[in-house]
Protein backbone atom coordinates (compact mmCIF):
# COMPACT_ATOMS: atom_id res chain seq x y z
CA UNK A 1 0.00 0.00 0.00
CA UNK A 2 1.00 3.62 -0.58
CA UNK A 3 0.86 6.19 2.20
CA UNK A 4 -1.30 9.13 1.13
CA UNK A 5 1.35 11.53 2.44
CA UNK A 6 4.00 9.92 0.24
CA UNK A 7 1.84 9.95 -2.90
CA UNK A 8 0.89 13.57 -2.27
CA UNK A 9 4.59 14.34 -1.95
CA UNK A 10 5.28 12.72 -5.32
CA UNK A 11 2.57 14.85 -6.93
CA UNK A 12 4.05 17.98 -5.37
CA UNK A 13 7.50 17.07 -6.72
CA UNK A 14 5.98 16.82 -10.19
CA UNK A 15 4.34 20.24 -9.67
CA UNK A 16 0.82 18.79 -9.72
CA UNK A 17 -0.84 21.10 -7.21
CA UNK A 18 -4.43 21.48 -8.35
CA UNK A 19 -7.00 18.79 -7.57
CA UNK A 20 -10.66 18.41 -8.52
CA UNK A 21 -13.06 15.52 -8.62
CA UNK A 22 -15.96 13.55 -7.22
CA UNK A 23 -15.12 11.34 -4.21
CA UNK A 24 -14.85 7.57 -4.55
CA UNK A 25 -14.64 4.89 -1.88
CA UNK A 26 -11.34 3.55 -3.28
CA UNK A 27 -9.87 7.05 -3.18
CA UNK A 28 -11.46 8.27 0.07
CA UNK A 29 -8.21 8.21 2.06
CA UNK A 30 -6.38 10.19 -0.62
CA UNK A 31 -9.29 12.64 -0.87
CA UNK A 32 -9.30 13.05 2.92
CA UNK A 33 -5.57 13.81 2.84
CA UNK A 34 -6.14 16.44 0.15
CA UNK A 35 -8.83 18.08 2.27
CA UNK A 36 -6.45 18.27 5.23
CA UNK A 37 -3.42 19.55 3.32
CA UNK A 38 -4.68 21.86 0.58
CA UNK A 39 -6.68 25.06 0.39
CA UNK A 40 -10.25 25.27 -0.89
CA UNK A 41 -9.01 26.71 -4.20
CA UNK A 42 -6.38 24.00 -4.63
CA UNK A 43 -8.81 21.13 -4.00
CA UNK A 44 -12.33 21.45 -5.40
CA UNK A 45 -14.96 18.77 -4.83
CA UNK A 46 -16.87 19.15 -8.09
CA UNK A 47 -20.57 18.73 -8.84
CA UNK A 48 -19.77 16.00 -11.38
CA UNK A 49 -16.79 14.52 -13.17
CA UNK A 50 -17.22 16.59 -16.33
CA UNK A 51 -17.21 19.69 -14.13
CA UNK A 52 -13.88 18.52 -12.65
CA UNK A 53 -12.33 17.96 -16.10
CA UNK A 54 -13.33 21.48 -17.14
CA UNK A 55 -11.90 22.93 -13.93
CA UNK A 56 -8.55 21.25 -14.59
CA UNK A 57 -8.62 22.56 -18.16
CA UNK A 58 -9.24 26.11 -16.94
CA UNK A 59 -6.40 25.73 -14.45
CA UNK A 60 -4.05 24.64 -17.25
CA UNK A 61 -5.09 27.55 -19.48
CA UNK A 62 -4.30 29.98 -16.65
CA UNK A 63 -1.02 28.43 -15.48
CA UNK A 64 0.32 26.06 -18.13
CA UNK A 65 0.47 23.39 -15.38
CA UNK A 66 -1.10 19.95 -15.09
CA UNK A 67 -4.12 19.44 -12.83
CA UNK A 68 -5.33 16.20 -11.29
CA UNK A 69 -8.92 14.94 -11.59
CA UNK A 70 -10.13 12.02 -9.44
CA UNK A 71 -13.28 9.96 -9.90
CA UNK A 72 -14.88 6.57 -9.54
CA UNK A 73 -14.95 4.61 -12.81
CA UNK A 74 -18.73 5.12 -12.84
CA UNK A 75 -17.94 8.78 -13.46
CA UNK A 76 -16.16 8.13 -16.75
CA UNK A 77 -19.48 8.62 -18.51
CA UNK A 78 -19.86 12.15 -17.14
CA UNK A 79 -16.28 12.92 -18.19
CA UNK A 80 -16.48 11.66 -21.79
CA UNK A 81 -17.70 14.88 -23.41
CA UNK A 82 -15.09 17.31 -22.02
CA UNK A 83 -12.36 14.69 -22.42
CA UNK A 84 -13.11 14.22 -26.12
CA UNK A 85 -14.32 17.68 -27.14
CA UNK A 86 -12.12 19.83 -24.90
CA UNK A 87 -8.96 18.17 -23.56
CA UNK A 88 -8.32 15.76 -26.44
CA UNK A 89 -5.11 16.17 -28.45
CA UNK A 90 -7.15 16.73 -31.62
CA UNK A 91 -9.10 19.61 -30.06
CA UNK A 92 -7.37 21.84 -27.43
CA UNK A 93 -4.71 19.29 -26.43
CA UNK A 94 -4.78 19.88 -22.67
CA UNK A 95 -2.79 17.60 -20.35
CA UNK A 96 -4.45 16.45 -17.13
CA UNK A 97 -3.91 13.49 -14.85
CA UNK A 98 -6.89 11.32 -13.90
CA UNK A 99 -7.07 9.02 -10.89
CA UNK A 100 -9.87 6.51 -11.53
CA UNK A 101 -11.07 4.18 -8.79
CA UNK A 102 -11.60 0.74 -10.30
CA UNK A 103 -14.85 -0.43 -8.69
CA UNK A 104 -16.04 -3.79 -9.96
CA UNK A 105 -12.58 -4.89 -11.11
CA UNK A 106 -13.00 -8.30 -12.79
CA UNK A 107 -12.66 -11.29 -10.44
CA UNK A 108 -13.17 -9.07 -7.39
CA UNK A 109 -16.51 -9.09 -5.56
CA UNK A 110 -18.51 -5.87 -5.73
CA UNK A 111 -22.06 -4.55 -5.86
CA UNK A 112 -24.16 -5.25 -9.00
CA UNK A 113 -24.06 -1.68 -10.30
CA UNK A 114 -20.26 -1.73 -10.30
CA UNK A 115 -19.70 -5.04 -12.07
CA UNK A 116 -20.44 -3.76 -15.58
CA UNK A 117 -18.48 -0.56 -14.98
CA UNK A 118 -15.54 -2.63 -13.83
CA UNK A 119 -15.58 -4.78 -16.95
CA UNK A 120 -15.45 -1.83 -19.34
CA UNK A 121 -13.28 0.64 -17.38
CA UNK A 122 -10.12 0.02 -19.41
CA UNK A 123 -12.04 -0.48 -22.66
CA UNK A 124 -13.63 2.96 -22.32
CA UNK A 125 -10.20 4.56 -21.93
CA UNK A 126 -8.96 2.64 -24.94
CA UNK A 127 -11.98 3.69 -27.00
CA UNK A 128 -11.24 7.34 -26.14
CA UNK A 129 -7.55 6.74 -26.95
CA UNK A 130 -6.57 7.96 -23.50
CA UNK A 131 -3.30 6.36 -22.37
CA UNK A 132 -3.49 4.67 -18.96
CA UNK A 133 -1.78 2.35 -16.56
CA UNK A 134 -2.64 0.74 -13.25
CA UNK A 135 -0.93 2.55 -10.39
CA UNK A 136 1.50 0.23 -8.57
CA UNK A 137 0.75 -0.15 -4.86
CA UNK A 138 4.29 0.61 -3.68
CA UNK A 139 6.05 3.96 -3.23
CA UNK A 140 8.87 2.96 -5.59
CA UNK A 141 6.44 1.76 -8.25
CA UNK A 142 4.24 4.84 -7.89
CA UNK A 143 7.24 7.18 -8.16
CA UNK A 144 8.45 5.47 -11.34
CA UNK A 145 4.96 5.40 -12.84
CA UNK A 146 4.17 9.01 -12.03
CA UNK A 147 7.47 10.26 -13.45
CA UNK A 148 6.82 8.43 -16.72
CA UNK A 149 3.21 9.65 -16.93
CA UNK A 150 4.07 13.30 -16.30
CA UNK A 151 6.81 13.12 -18.93
CA UNK A 152 4.34 11.67 -21.43
CA UNK A 153 1.75 14.38 -20.73
CA UNK A 154 4.34 17.14 -21.05
CA UNK A 155 5.52 15.79 -24.39
CA UNK A 156 2.15 14.91 -25.95
CA UNK A 157 -0.11 17.47 -24.20
CA UNK A 158 -2.84 14.93 -23.56
CA UNK A 159 -4.86 13.49 -20.65
CA UNK A 160 -3.49 10.37 -18.96
CA UNK A 161 -5.26 8.01 -16.54
CA UNK A 162 -3.94 6.15 -13.52
CA UNK A 163 -6.36 3.37 -12.60
CA UNK A 164 -6.54 2.69 -8.85
CA UNK A 165 -7.22 -0.78 -7.50
CA UNK A 166 -8.86 -1.45 -4.15
CA UNK A 167 -6.33 -1.28 -1.34
CA UNK A 168 -3.79 0.85 -3.21
CA UNK A 169 -3.77 3.60 -0.55
CA UNK A 170 -3.27 3.14 3.18
CA UNK A 171 -6.18 4.30 5.30
CA UNK A 172 -6.19 7.96 6.27
CA UNK A 173 -8.88 9.68 8.34
CA UNK A 174 -9.73 13.31 7.65
CA UNK A 175 -8.63 15.55 10.53
CA UNK A 176 -9.80 18.96 9.43
CA UNK A 177 -13.16 20.28 10.60
CA UNK A 178 -14.20 22.03 7.41
CA UNK A 179 -16.79 24.80 7.44
CA UNK A 180 -19.28 22.28 6.02
CA UNK A 181 -18.58 19.83 8.85
CA UNK A 182 -18.98 22.54 11.46
CA UNK A 183 -22.26 23.65 9.87
CA UNK A 184 -23.76 20.17 9.75
CA UNK A 185 -23.44 19.82 13.53
CA UNK A 186 -26.20 22.36 14.08
CA UNK A 187 -28.82 20.00 12.62
CA UNK A 188 -30.52 17.48 14.89
CA UNK A 189 -31.99 14.89 12.54
CA UNK A 190 -30.04 12.05 10.95
CA UNK A 191 -30.85 10.99 7.40
CA UNK A 192 -32.21 7.65 8.60
CA UNK A 193 -34.49 9.32 11.17
CA UNK A 194 -35.84 11.71 8.54
CA UNK A 195 -36.36 8.90 6.04
CA UNK A 196 -38.38 6.88 8.55
CA UNK A 197 -40.53 9.89 9.37
CA UNK A 198 -41.28 10.48 5.68
CA UNK A 199 -41.97 6.82 4.88
CA UNK A 200 -44.37 6.59 7.83
CA UNK A 201 -46.35 9.53 6.40
CA UNK A 202 -46.85 8.02 2.93
CA UNK A 203 -49.83 5.98 1.76
CA UNK A 204 -49.66 2.40 0.52
CA UNK A 205 -50.15 3.57 -3.09
CA UNK A 206 -47.35 6.16 -3.11
CA UNK A 207 -44.24 5.35 -5.13
CA UNK A 208 -40.64 6.18 -4.22
CA UNK A 209 -37.59 6.57 -6.43
CA UNK A 210 -34.58 6.69 -4.09
CA UNK A 211 -31.12 7.88 -4.96
CA UNK A 212 -27.73 6.19 -5.05
CA UNK A 213 -25.94 5.21 -1.85
CA UNK A 214 -26.90 5.18 1.81
CA UNK A 215 -30.43 6.50 1.32
CA UNK A 216 -31.55 3.50 -0.74
CA UNK A 217 -29.84 1.13 1.69
CA UNK A 218 -31.64 2.75 4.62
CA UNK A 219 -34.97 2.61 2.79
CA UNK A 220 -34.51 -1.09 2.04
CA UNK A 221 -33.65 -1.88 5.66
CA UNK A 222 -36.60 0.12 7.00
CA UNK A 223 -39.01 -1.80 4.78
CA UNK A 224 -37.47 -5.02 6.14
CA UNK A 225 -37.87 -3.81 9.73
CA UNK A 226 -41.53 -3.00 9.03
CA UNK A 227 -41.94 -6.41 7.37
CA UNK A 228 -43.14 -4.69 4.22
CA UNK A 229 -42.37 -5.54 0.62
CA UNK A 230 -40.11 -3.43 -1.60
CA UNK A 231 -42.38 -3.21 -4.62
CA UNK A 232 -43.22 0.48 -4.03
CA UNK A 233 -39.58 1.56 -4.14
CA UNK A 234 -37.28 1.90 -7.13
CA UNK A 235 -33.77 1.81 -5.66
CA UNK A 236 -31.44 3.73 -7.98
CA UNK A 237 -28.28 1.91 -6.91
CA UNK A 238 -26.23 3.42 -9.78
CA UNK A 239 -26.57 6.38 -12.18
CA UNK A 240 -25.96 9.00 -9.50
CA UNK A 241 -27.91 12.22 -9.97
CA UNK A 242 -30.61 10.78 -12.22
CA UNK A 243 -33.25 9.70 -9.69
CA UNK A 244 -35.30 12.87 -10.18
CA UNK A 245 -35.43 12.28 -13.94
CA UNK A 246 -36.50 8.67 -13.44
CA UNK A 247 -39.21 9.92 -11.08
CA UNK A 248 -40.27 12.54 -13.64
CA UNK A 249 -40.69 9.87 -16.32
CA UNK A 250 -42.91 7.91 -13.92
CA UNK A 251 -44.92 10.96 -12.88
CA UNK A 252 -45.73 11.91 -16.47
CA UNK A 253 -46.98 8.41 -17.34
CA UNK A 254 -48.76 7.67 -14.06
CA UNK A 255 -50.55 10.95 -13.21
CA UNK A 256 -52.95 9.14 -10.85
CA UNK A 257 -50.09 8.03 -8.55
CA UNK A 258 -48.04 10.18 -6.17
CA UNK A 259 -44.36 9.95 -7.09
CA UNK A 260 -41.77 10.80 -4.45
CA UNK A 261 -38.13 11.29 -5.36
CA UNK A 262 -35.83 10.71 -2.37
CA UNK A 263 -32.71 12.59 -3.47
CA UNK A 264 -29.33 13.27 -1.88
CA UNK A 265 -27.51 16.59 -1.84
CA UNK A 266 -24.51 15.35 -3.84
CA UNK A 267 -26.78 13.61 -6.32
CA UNK A 268 -29.04 16.65 -6.75
CA UNK A 269 -26.03 18.88 -7.39
CA UNK A 270 -24.56 16.44 -9.90
CA UNK A 271 -27.35 17.02 -12.44
CA UNK A 272 -29.08 20.11 -11.11
CA UNK A 273 -30.42 20.99 -14.56
CA UNK A 274 -33.01 18.23 -14.22
CA UNK A 275 -34.99 20.57 -11.96
CA UNK A 276 -35.55 22.97 -14.85
CA UNK A 277 -37.14 20.17 -16.88
CA UNK A 278 -39.29 19.10 -13.93
CA UNK A 279 -40.47 22.68 -13.47
CA UNK A 280 -41.21 23.12 -17.17
CA UNK A 281 -43.27 19.92 -17.47
CA UNK A 282 -44.81 20.54 -14.05
CA UNK A 283 -46.43 17.21 -13.11
CA UNK A 284 -48.87 17.75 -10.25
CA UNK A 285 -48.06 14.36 -8.70
CA UNK A 286 -44.28 14.93 -8.41
CA UNK A 287 -42.78 15.47 -4.95
CA UNK A 288 -39.05 15.97 -4.57
CA UNK A 289 -37.31 15.49 -1.21
CA UNK A 290 -33.61 16.35 -0.88
CA UNK A 291 -31.98 14.75 2.16
CA UNK A 292 -29.12 17.21 2.65
CA UNK A 293 -26.34 16.33 5.10
CA UNK A 294 -23.69 18.30 3.20
CA UNK A 295 -21.59 15.23 2.43
CA UNK A 296 -20.86 12.42 0.00
CA UNK A 297 -21.66 10.01 2.81
CA UNK A 298 -21.27 6.75 0.86
CA UNK A 299 -17.68 7.42 -0.18
CA UNK A 300 -15.99 8.82 2.90
CA UNK A 301 -18.02 11.84 3.99
CA UNK A 302 -16.25 14.40 1.81
CA UNK A 303 -18.20 17.70 1.89
CA UNK A 304 -20.49 18.83 -0.92
CA UNK A 305 -21.37 22.44 -1.69
CA UNK A 306 -24.99 21.81 -0.71
CA UNK A 307 -25.07 23.84 2.51
CA UNK A 308 -24.18 26.86 0.35
CA UNK A 309 -27.24 26.25 -1.83
CA UNK A 310 -30.80 27.38 -1.35
CA UNK A 311 -32.54 24.36 -2.89
CA UNK A 312 -36.08 25.72 -2.36
CA UNK A 313 -35.18 28.98 -4.13
CA UNK A 314 -33.60 27.04 -7.01
CA UNK A 315 -36.72 24.87 -7.31
CA UNK A 316 -39.04 27.87 -7.35
CA UNK A 317 -36.85 29.58 -9.98
CA UNK A 318 -37.09 26.40 -12.09
CA UNK A 319 -40.89 26.37 -11.99
CA UNK A 320 -41.75 24.15 -9.02
CA UNK A 321 -45.11 25.23 -7.60
CA UNK A 322 -44.06 24.98 -3.97
CA UNK A 323 -40.75 24.55 -2.10
CA UNK A 324 -39.81 24.41 1.59
CA UNK A 325 -36.96 23.59 3.94
CA UNK A 326 -37.10 21.68 7.23
CA UNK A 327 -34.37 21.50 9.89
CA UNK A 328 -36.12 19.68 12.74
CA UNK A 329 -38.53 16.80 13.29
CA UNK A 330 -41.36 19.25 13.98
CA UNK A 331 -40.63 21.30 10.85
CA UNK A 332 -40.41 18.12 8.78
CA UNK A 333 -43.85 17.02 9.97
CA UNK A 334 -45.35 20.41 9.11
CA UNK A 335 -43.62 20.90 5.73
CA UNK A 336 -44.23 17.31 4.65
CA UNK A 337 -47.95 17.80 5.29
CA UNK A 338 -47.89 20.97 3.15
CA UNK A 339 -46.00 19.11 0.42
CA UNK A 340 -48.59 16.34 0.38
CA UNK A 341 -51.56 18.71 0.40
CA UNK A 342 -50.23 20.98 -2.37
CA UNK A 343 -50.27 20.48 -6.11
CA UNK A 344 -46.85 19.60 -7.49
CA UNK A 345 -44.21 19.70 -8.49
CA UNK A 346 -43.09 20.48 -4.97
CA UNK A 347 -39.75 20.27 -3.22
CA UNK A 348 -38.75 19.81 0.40
CA UNK A 349 -35.12 20.14 1.45
CA UNK A 350 -34.36 18.41 4.76
CA UNK A 351 -31.15 19.60 6.44
CA UNK A 352 -29.46 16.84 8.42
CA UNK A 353 -26.45 15.97 10.52
CA UNK A 354 -23.83 13.74 8.92
CA UNK A 355 -22.95 10.11 9.45
CA UNK A 356 -24.68 6.77 9.16
CA UNK A 357 -25.18 3.55 11.04
CA UNK A 358 -22.03 1.41 10.86
CA UNK A 359 -23.95 -1.87 10.59
CA UNK A 360 -26.10 -0.66 7.69
CA UNK A 361 -26.64 -3.50 5.23
CA UNK A 362 -27.23 -3.57 1.49
CA UNK A 363 -30.29 -4.60 -0.54
CA UNK A 364 -30.59 -8.37 -0.71
CA UNK A 365 -32.56 -8.25 -3.97
CA UNK A 366 -30.90 -7.73 -7.34
CA UNK A 367 -31.58 -4.62 -9.44
CA UNK A 368 -33.54 -6.71 -11.95
CA UNK A 369 -35.69 -8.21 -9.16
CA UNK A 370 -36.33 -4.69 -7.87
CA UNK A 371 -37.34 -3.49 -11.34
CA UNK A 372 -39.72 -6.40 -11.95
CA UNK A 373 -41.54 -6.11 -8.62
CA UNK A 374 -41.81 -2.33 -9.03
CA UNK A 375 -43.29 -2.68 -12.52
CA UNK A 376 -45.74 -5.33 -11.34
CA UNK A 377 -46.92 -3.00 -8.58
CA UNK A 378 -47.28 -0.16 -11.11
CA UNK A 379 -49.46 -2.29 -13.38
CA UNK A 380 -52.05 -3.06 -10.69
Amino acid sequence: MIKCKEFFGLLQEEEIRFYAGVPDSLLKSFCAYLTDHTSEKEHIIAANEGNAIALACGYHLATGKIGLVYMQNAGEGNAVNPLLSLADSEVYSIPLLMLIGWRGEPEKHDEPQHVKQGKVTLELLEAMKIPYEILPDSWEGAKSSLGKVVGYMAKHQTPYALVIRKGTFEEYKMQKLTEDKLTENIYSLSREEALKQVVDALSSDDLIVSTTGMLSRELFEYREALQQGHERDFLTVGSMGHSSSIALGLALEKPERNIYCFDGDGAALMHLGAQAIIGKLSPQNFRHLIFNNGAHDSVGGQPTAAFNCDFPAIAKACGYKQAWRADTKEELEEKLRLLQESSGPGLLEIRLKGGNRKDLGRPTTTPIENKRSFMRFLSV
